[in-house]
C-alpha cells in the first residue's frame, strides 16, 4: 500500500501532496466503531489516555454526548504496520550511509506505529443537559468531537451532593476524590484485593470518616491491625484517641453469663460449638433451674452438668462445650472483672461516635468464633429493642469466624436491624456469588490470579469486562471503586496516605538485618570522624 494512502487513511483526510507530511499537529481522536455497549476509538500517540479514564464522545449534530470509560489500550491495527516492523530491523543492519528523509516521512510512519485503539464502555448519555442510561443511540462518525472528560467533572454532571465528605485520596488528574460517608449508611460493602494492596489502609480511611460524623464502628480485627487508629505517626494521641476502644478477648475483654443472657449463650453453644438439639434442651433447662434460683454463675453450671439426670451421651456433649467456653476466658464470674459491652454501645452512640475495636489477633480459632457469636448477637438484641441507632460493622476475612448462615443474615435481616457490613478480604471466593450481587459499594484492589478476577467480576454493578481489565493492571495503592458512593459509575483511585501510626505490618528478618548493618555503618562513621 502506498505509504501517503496509509497516511491519509490513519490521520482521516488524503496526504497526496509530500509538503504535506509535515511534522503531524496534535490529533483529535476518532470514533472508529461500536458494537454492543463497546466502543472502539483511535487515539493518536500525543493524547494522554489510560485504563479507567472517562471521555466524552460529542456529537454536535445530534444535540447529544456519550459517556464512555476506558477499559484497555491496544495498538492499532493499521494495514501494513507488521511489515514495516518486520523491514526496519533488516534495513538497520543490511544498509550503511546516511538517511536522506527531506519530507519528514519517517515521523509520520513512527506516529502512525504508535496509534493507539481505546476499548470503551458505554456509560449513559448526556442530553439536555441530564445524564441517562441510554446506550441505543450511535454517534456521528464525522460530527462527533471527543475528549477526555475529568472525573471531578462526571462528578459535577452526576449530581453528586456530598454532605458528608469522606476523602479517599487522589482521582487519576490527581484531584481530590470525596465520597459520601451517607451513601455508607445502610449499605453492603465490601473491600478485597491481594494482599498488600492497600484494603486495610481504606477500610481505616472508611472507619475514621465514619467516627467524625458521630457513627458508632465496631471491627473484627484479625490481625491488630486497627488497635492504634487514635495515634500519629510519632506515636502521640491524635483527635480520635478517646474515641476509640480496644477491646481483646480473655484480657480487658470478659463477660459474666447474666450480661450474655440465655439466648446469646444459646447461639454460641449451637452455631459455634455445635451443640446438639437434645443436649441444648438440657442445657436450657440447667440454665432456668439455675437462673430462678439465683445461682447462674460458671462454677454452678459445671456442678449442676456433673448432678443433672440425663443420658451420659448429652451430659458429656455439655461437659465438652462447657470446657470449652471455661477455657476461653471470655466468660467470667467477676462483675469488676466483666464488661458491660451494651452499656459501651451507648455511651460511644452518646459522646458522637467512635470505634470499638474487638482485637481478634491472639485468639484461637474457636476462641473468635465464641466472641463473635456473643457481639453479633448483642448488636441484634439491642438494635431490635432501639437501644441503639445503627451500627457500622467492619470484618476483616470474616470466613474465619462468621458461620454460613450468617452471610445471608447480613444481606438481610440484620441490614434491616441497622448494622451495616463491609467485608474486608484478600480471598474473594470466601464470599458468596449472591453478596457481591447484592453488595452496594465495592471496593476492588489489584488482582492477577485469573481466579479471583473470574469471581470479582460477578459484581452487579459493572459489567465483567470493566472489572476485569482495569483491576489487572492497578498500582499498588489503587482500587476500583464501583457503587453508590461514585454514582455507579468506575472510578479509579489513589488511596491517600494515612496519619496514624500503622500497625499489623508483616514482621520481616532481613529488615532487622537491614537496620543493624546501617546502625554498624553509623557507628563506623562517627568513630572516623572522632
Amino acid at each position: 500500500m502506498d505509504l501517503r494512502l496509509l497516511l491519509g487513511r490513519v490521520l482521516g483526510k488524503p496526504c497526496l501532496d509530500p509538503l504535506e507530511l509535515a511534522a503531524p499537529e496534535t490529533r483529535c481522536m476518532r470514533l472508529y466503531k461500536k458494537t454492543g455497549n463497546t466502543i472502539h476509538i483511535i487515539s493518536f500517540p500525543d493524547e494522554e489516555v489510560e485504563k479507567g479514564c472517562y471521555l466524552l464522545i460529542e456529537d454536535k449534530k445530534a444535540d447529544k454526548s456519550m459517556v464512555v470509560q476506558v477499559i484497555d489500550v491496544q495498538f492499532a491495527n493499521v494495514p501494513g504496520i507488521m511489515e514495516e516492523l518486520l523491514r526496519e530491523p533488516l534495513i538497520d543492519e543490511s544498509i550503511k550511509g546516511d538517511d536522506v528523509d527531506p519530507f519528514d516521512i519517517t515521523s509520520h510512519i513512527l506516529y502512525v506505529q504508535d496509534a493507539r485503539l481505546l476499548v470503551c464502555k458505554i456509560h449513559g448519555t448526556i442530553e439536555n443537559g441530564k445524564l441517562s442510561s441510554n446506550s441505543s443511540w450511535l454517534p456521528s462518525r464525522t460530527h462527533s468531537i471527543i475528549f477526555r472528560l475529568p472525573i471531578e467533572k462526571l462528578m459535577e454532571i452526576v449530581n453528586a451532593e456530598i454532605k458528608y465528605p469522606i476523602n479517599l485520596g487522589e482521582t487519576m488528574e490527581n484531584t481530590p476524590i470525596l465520597i459520601d460517608a451517607s451513601k455508607l449508611d445502610g449499605k453492603l460493602n465490601i473491600i478485597t484485593g491481594r494482599k498488600g494492596a492497600g484494603k486495610s489502609h481504606l477500610s481505616k480511611i472508611l472507619v475514621l470518616g465514619l467516627i467524625k460524623y458521630g457513627a458508632t464502628t465496631v471491627i473484627f480485627d484479625l490481625n491488630g491491625e486497627y488497635k492504634s487508629l487514635g495515634l500519629n505517626l510519632n506515636g502521640g494521641r491524635n483527635e480520635f484517641y478517646n474515641r476509640i476502644h480496644v477491646l481483646i478477648p480473655g484480657g480487658n475483654f470478659k463477660v459474666t453469663l447474666a450480661q450474655a443472657g440465655l439466648s446469646v449463650i444459646m447461639k454460641i453453644l449451637v452455631h459455634a460449638l455445635n451443640l446438639p438439639g437434645t443436649s441444648a434442651r438440657e442445657f436450657r433447662h440447667i440454665w432456668r433451674f439455675l437462673e430462678e434460683r439465683n445461682m447462674l454463675s460458671l462454677q454452678e453450671i459445671g456442678e449442676a452438668i456433673r448432678r443433672w439426670q440425663c443420658n451420659q451421651q448429652v451430659k458429656d456433649a455439655l461437659f465438652s462445650r462447657y470446657y470449652t467456653l471455661l477455657h476461653t476466658n471470655f466468660f467470667t464470674d467477676s462483675i469488676n472483672e466483666s464488661v458491660d459491652f451494651e452499656g459501651l454501645l451507648q455511651n460511644v452512640e452518646r459522646e458522637g461516635g467512635g470505634a470499638i475495636i474487638i482485637d481478634l489477633s491472639n485468639s484461637p480459632s474457636i476462641d473468635r468464633q465464641i466472641v463473635v457469636e456473643y457481639v453479633l448477637a448483642k448488636l441484634q438484641d439491642l438494635l431490635s429493642q432501639w437501644k441503639i441507632r445503627a451500627v457500622f460493622l467492619f470484618a476483616e476475612e470474616a470466613h474465619l469466624y462468621l458461620r454460613e448462615t450468617y452471610w445471608d443474615d447480613i444481606v438481610t435481616r440484620m441490614r434491616h436491624f441497622g448494622i451495616f457490613t463491609t467485608f474486608i478480604t484478600n480471598q474473594p471466593d470466601t464470599i458468596k456469588e449472591s453478596i457481591y450481587r447484592q453488595a452496594d459499594n465495592i471496593f476492588l484492589f489489584n488482582f492477577v490470579n485469573e481466579h479471583d478476577l473470574e469471581v470479582i467480576s460477578r459484581a452487579a454493578k459493572v459489567d465483567a469486562e470493566t472489572t476485569i481489565f482495569i483491576v489487572r493492571d492497578l498500582p499498588p495503592h489503587h482500587c476500583l471503586i464501583l457503587g453508590d458512593v461514585v454514582g455507579n459509575f468506575p472510578i479509579v483511585a489513589k488511596v491517600k496516605p494515612l496519619s496514624v501510626k500503622a500497625m499489623g505490618e508483616t514482621r520481616l528478618f532481613f529488615q532487622r538485618e537491614k537496620e543493624s548493618l546501617e546502625s554498624v555503618e553509623q557507628q563506623s562513621v562517627s568513630l572516623s570522624i572522632g
